[in-house]
């Protein structure tokens, strides 16, 4: 963390934090939504669609949130954080109230709180889903784990993965249509209130985390642990149904925009956080960050649509063409640990019965991944490409695949040892 950076930090005080909610409170039943459902009625049938998979993703984000902050009540080590996190558990349930209250009044879908949630699950991507089961079973780790590697983790799912990456830059997207746009002023007014209070929401991750790291190393790797886990679902969350792109067109912008933005936004808090995302071990966040937040976006999204990271797929579905392997060997080889090998050569072979064969060299501190056969592997493994992807993606476990001969795995038990640690 650059000087500049920790002062900011620790500028902020969590009494500030706390005079901002009240100096910024809001009533969601104030707002007016009779220009609105007119508004909602000039809309074309695509932009409702849209807006109904959009908004459904931020309704039920918000009541799941609400109902998962109170044992980040209790397990907080400190007062004045207990007191924060108490205001932002109101914050949650207005904002579901708010959107509640749209669902109802403009668009007409249920009555009661509890039938307008059962409206949105069925607009619920898989990655969403993913990330919303994580942050259920999160809060019940945190009631018998109080413990503060397990609260890293925790504000880090909440506060660095749902509010920073996915909310952010869905709201920003949101609001710079309507407020250009100006055919649902108060559906505009109530994002602007929900979108401030996550801004002081993530500040307050933000410091927690910075604090939390210079004080354990155990919370740092606690961190890591999680990002390794729920990192691979962020990039499927906003995949719209099919795959129809104009989902995000018709409101004027590109997935690719929203990825853009939400890796942009997660590089900035880690780094304020002091811990920047390329200073992670190997296998947390295997990006290029050479790379321009664009490319880094593109190439996420091409191997998610080619079935090779994100919700499994079947065999049918799962591309396996010389560009995708290249793509995906290259996140393979930013994954490994190089330092395991002792600085000796390395070299592992994949062999496929339905694709290219590719092999990654780890040699004087780094990694390469290669197209075609490499005689001189240490180690070789032996699947049908799907296998091999669902092996990447967790659908199945290196265990049982090769008890049931889905996979195969070549070496002497040295070079075997040395693999595993290799992967971590």
């Amino acid at each position: 963390m650059s000087v500049a950076e920790q002062n900011l930090t620790d500028r902020i005080t969590y009494e500030d934090l706390y005079k901002r909610w009240e100096q910024n409170n809001w009533s969601a039943m104030a707002l007016d939504f009779e220009a609105d459902r007119e508004g909602w009625a000039s809309l074309t049938e695509m932009q409702r669609k849209s807006a109904m998979w959009v908004y459904s993703m931020f309704f039920f984000g918000e009541d799941s949130v609400a109902d998962n902050l109170s044992p980040y009540i209790d397990a907080a080590p400190r007062e004045d954080q207990k007191y924060f996190l108490a205001t932002q558990q109101v914050d949650e349930a207005r904002h579901a109230v708010f959107f509640h209250r749209f669902f109802k009044e403009v668009i007409e879908a249920g009555d009661s709180i509890a039938s307008t949630l059962a409206f949105t699950e069925q607009h619920l991507s898989w990655g969403y889903r993913q990330v919303f089961d994580r942050l259920d079973r999160m809060a019940e780790e945190l009631r018998r784990d109080r413990s503060l590697p397990k609260f890293a983790q925790a504000i880090t799912l909440y506060h660095l993965i749902v509010e920073a990456t996915l909310a952010q830059p869905g709201q920003h997207f949101i609001e710079d249509f309507f407020i250009k746009d100006g055919s649902m002023p108060a559906f505009s007014e109530g994002m602007k209130n929900v979108s401030r209070d996550e801004q002081r929401h993530i500040g307050f991750g933000v410091k927690v985390l910075s604090e939390l790291i210079r004080e354990s190393d155990e919370c740092k790797a606690a961190i890591d642990e999680l990002l390794t886990e729920v990192m691979p679902w962020t990039s499927s969350v906003f995949i719209p149904p099919g795959w129809d792109l104009e989902y995000t067109r018709c409101f004027g912008f590109e997935i690719e925009d929203i990825a853009e933005w939400g890796i942009q936004a997660l590089e900035q808090k880690w780094r304020a956080i002091g811990y920047p995302m390329d200073e992670m071990p190997p296998g947390v966040i295997p990006m290029d960050f050479s790379l321009p937040h664009r490319e880094r976006a593109e190439q996420t999204l091409k191997l998610v649509q080619a079935g090779v990271i994100g919700e499994p797929l079947p065999p049918d579905r799962v591309d396996s063409s010389p560009a995708v392997q290249k793509l995906y060997f290259d996140v393979i080889a930013r994954s490994l640990d190089s330092g395991a090998v002792n600085g000796e050569p390395f070299s592992v072979q994949w062999k496929f019965t339905d694709a290219e064969p590719w092999h990654v060299v780890v040699d004087n501190g780094s990694t390469r991944a290669e197209r075609g056969v490499n005689p001189a592997a240490q180690v070789t493994l032996e699947s049908d490409w799907h296998d091999f992807i669902d092996l990447g993606k967790g659908a199945v476990s290196p265990p049982k695949a090769l008890v049931q001969r889905k996979l195969k795995v070549h070496g002497g038990p040295r070079n075997l040892l040395r693999f595993r640690k290799l992967f971590g």
